[in-house]
């Protein structure tokens, strides 16, 4: 059985709150995000790195990592869909409003149960294994606040729109608004007209954005491009034994 979507609220004019909400911190934020990106390349490339803490404890890690990556690939890729895809394509395909809901939320509630759980891991593995702790610094927790808090938002919009049985249709005023900021046309009396647990959620997105550069996330854009072109490692061995069988002409072991 699924849930009609609830009557969407018709946008009145935009007030200068709505104008600083929706406009200004929008593109402070992509600014800040790009900026900072060219930046962090150019002057700390040392430090472009997720400083990497396996050495220090693995068994959590194993666990709460996949979930978390795997888990959050799912939220973005749900996200470039619900926010880029415009609803008149679903449309006209024949994806009814209905079936898609009931997908979205489904893979959505799924792919965030799974991010919360890992990112719970992760969190108190750094509380709990010392060496872990030590090595944490207060930039990452603030991003661990922002990264939670952003998921939190919103699976518990999601959920709650459902439990409820007022489910919002985001694809109608979030995605539209959205995509208003990227052609340089922005409709922030969309955004405005959302519940309050869809602007909190842009918000916090938003302000993790802005933080992004300066913290270790900035591995996402990290690419092991060189591996492909680099030379072979040659590997030789100390023992003057190489195996149980004498080597082969010309392969003999050098001094």
């Amino acid at each position: 059985m699924t849930t009609s979507l609830a009557a969407q609220p018709v946008p009145s004019s935009p007030g200068t709150l709505d104008i600083m909400l929706w406009v200004v911190v929008p593109y402070v934020a992509i600014a800040v995000f790009v900026v900072g990106h060219v930046w962090r390349y150019r002057y700390d490339k040392f430090g472009w790195t997720t400083r990497s803490s396996q050495l220090y404890e693995n068994r959590l890690l194993r666990l709460g990592s996949p979930l978390f990556h795997f888990g959050i690939l799912v939220v973005v890729i749900g996200h470039i869909g619900g926010l880029l895809v415009l609803k008149s394509w679903t449309e006209a395909v024949g994806i009814s409003d209905d079936a898609y809901h009931v997908v979205a939320v489904a893979l959505g509630v799924l792919a965030g149960v799974c991010t919360l759980v890992g990112a719970a891991i992760l969190v108190y593995r750094r509380r709990t294994v010392g060496p872990v702790f030590s090595a944490t610094t207060r930039n990452d927790k603030v991003m661990y606040v922002l990264l939670v808090g952003t998921i939190v938002l919103g699976l518990g919009t999601t959920v709650l729109g459902n439990l409820t049985e007022h489910p919002h249709d985001y694809r109608e005023t979030v995605s539209p608004w959205f995509r208003s900021i990227f052609s340089l046309q922005p409709a922030p009396e969309l955004m405005a007209a959302a519940p309050i647990g869809f602007r909190l959620h842009a918000l916090a997105a938003w302000a993790l954005f802005a933080f992004w550069p300066f913290s270790r996330l900035v591995h996402v854009f990290s690419l092991p491009l060189g591996y492909l072109t680099r030379p072979y490692i040659v590997y030789r061995s100390r023992d003057a034994q190489l195996g149980n069988r004498a080597p082969r002409r010309g392969w003999e072991r050098t001094q």
